[in-house]
């Protein structure tokens, strides 16, 4: 029977990232860093891949990586999403590091591992594992067309550009026309790239990469939401215990207890949902069924657990000094990230044979 209990190894990695966070990547300093048209943390970043080398840790050894699993990248997506870091790792350390493992690209696969070059696929932050994407139009190696929703965009050094011809095409971030828009998200910004005749270097086949690129995405995002969720759970049931009212803790109140009673139940099989996804990955065991699972059920947890933390804070909830509306906006971000809950359930259903009427 497969473990999901986190291993001595990963609880010691979850409080090296944990401790490195708290230092350097308190919510003052992501609400600060939100308000500016930089909302990337460089020196954070640097830390967690100079520091740390945790942006090679799904990638051999042999190529200057970790040779880890996806469980350890699961945890320190947890601590990402309890700190909101407003750092590429998901979009570059996972989701393109993916799709070079399935492509023949070596030389990019030590940069990205060290950390010095962040590579963004780019495909729309909202597509789903298995459904269409638009791809640019390739001719004698150089590409043209516009691709809107991509993540991360701003900071990329390498796009990872699937093109109309089948492949994937690897093009320098400096000959593409980065575009912000407009983000509900203020610490993971989408970008439209456009590409008028940009050179790029095929690397690969664009399906396969794609898709085990996107499905690693929504498997992992789970272990983000688990840590958004969770963070916000214990803001919530700390400040209940301080704030008074009729000179009584509010968290006293039974109508609030029952509320967070049923939140921590949802939190913890939130958990349960993440873990399996992320050793699915790891095993190669029903991936495709187990990551549909936790991305049908971690999306709307997550947004709940923001919902119930901005009512319960009462009116400093609403406010824009309060982080709670960072963690609600990485939330509801998120449960479109990689294909909603909705899609998730019907591409379930389709892998279980269970289908609708």
């Amino acid at each position: 029977m497969t473990d999901l209990l986190y291993s001595e190894e990963e609880e010691a990695l979850r409080a090296a990232v944990r401790d490195l966070l708290d230092d350097h990547c308190d919510t003052s300093s992501v609400l600060a860093r939100a308000e500016t048209d930089t909302p990337h943390d460089r020196a954070v970043w640097k830390a967690l891949t100079d520091g740390m080398g945790l942006a090679g840790l799904l990638i051999p050894e042999q190529l200057g990586g970790q040779g880890a699993t996806h469980r350890e990248a699961a945890v320190v997506l947890e601590e990402l999403g309890r700190a909101v870091a407003p750092v590429p790792y998901l979009t570059s350390a996972v989701v393109a590091t993916e799709a070079l493992l399935a492509c023949d690209a070596e030389d990019l696969l030590t940069g990205l591992a060290s950390g010095r070059t962040i590579g963004i696929l780019a495909v729309a932050l909202h597509r789903a594992p298995g459904a269409p994407f638009p791809a640019v139009h390739a001719e004698n190696g150089l590409l043209h067309g516009e691709l809107p929703g991509i993540a991360d965009a701003t900071v990329a050094d390498v796009l990872l550009v699937p093109a109309d011809d089948g492949a994937l095409y690897a093009v320098q971030a400096d000959t593409a026309t980065v575009t912000p828009q407009v983000s509900l998200d203020l610490t993971r910004p989408v970008t439209t790239v456009r590409l008028d005749g940009a050179a790029g270097r095929r690397i690969g086949d664009t399906e396969p990469a794609v898709h085990r690129a996107l499905r690693t995405g929504a498997g992992l995002l789970a272990s983000e939401q688990l840590g958004v969720a969770e963070r916000l759970l214990t803001d919530t049931v700390r400040y209940l215990k301080d704030r008074k009212q009729f000179n009584r803790p509010v968290g006293s109140f039974q109508a609030l207890k029952h509320r967070l009673a049923q939140l921590w139940l949802e939190v913890v099989n939130l958990r349960a949902a993440a873990r399996a996804a992320a050793d699915a990955l790891t095993t190669g065991e029903d991936t495709d069924v187990t990551v549909a699972v936790a991305q049908a059920y971690a999306a709307p947890v997550a947004v709940r657990a923001a919902e119930e933390a901005l009512q319960l804070h009462g009116g400093i909830g609403m406010t824009w000094e309060h982080p709670v509306h960072l963690y609600l906006k990485r939330a509801k971000a998120d449960s479109l990230a990689y294909g909603t809950a909705g899609a998730h359930r019907e591409a379930l259903a389709g892998l279980v044979d269970l289908q609708g009427p």
